[in-house]
């Protein structure tokens, strides 16, 4: 009986532990690193980047990442089309970014060549459907 149990409990968590994995799959999956990297990276897979300028105080920022990057039609299109990145726009290299592209709110989405040419950009939360659309702009 023992072992019946220990056996269903690790069934349980290992359960929780895919679950947990295939939610993270669905949504953007946003490149770990700096923004030099993530450029690099664009440039080897010919790529635009997709950057996403934030802080960690801003509420629309929190309802971003809550809703629209984790949603998976989102995260469907930007993964396969672009490279992502986050960067807080409170940091020293969020302060460069701040003044290369001249955000002046938050969130600021930007959508730049691998060279670092900004493309587009929008301000404030968007639903899903009206991100696709802004990459779209970009790539059809």
């Amino acid at each position: 009986m023992k072992k019946t149990l220990i056996l269903f409990f690790t069934l349980i968590s290992l359960s929780f532990k895919s679950s947990e994995k295939e939610v993270h799959k669905k949504g953007i999956n946003f490149f770990k690193g700096s923004y030099k990297e993530a450029l690099a990276k664009a440039k080897e897979e010919n790529k635009p980047v997709f950057l996403d300028v934030y802080a960690s105080w801003c509420g629309p920022c929190k309802k971003l990442k809550k809703t629209t990057f984790k949603d998976e039609t989102v995260g469907a299109y930007f993964n396969k089309n672009f490279i992502c990145i986050a960067i807080d726009g409170e940091t020293d290299e969020g302060l460069a970014i701040i003044e290369k592209y001249g955000v002046r709110s938050y969130p600021t989405l930007i959508i730049a060549d691998y060279e670092g040419n900004m493309r587009t950009k929008t301000t404030g939360f968007v639903k899903p459907h009206i991100l696709i659309n802004f990459g779209k702009r970009i790539v059809p």
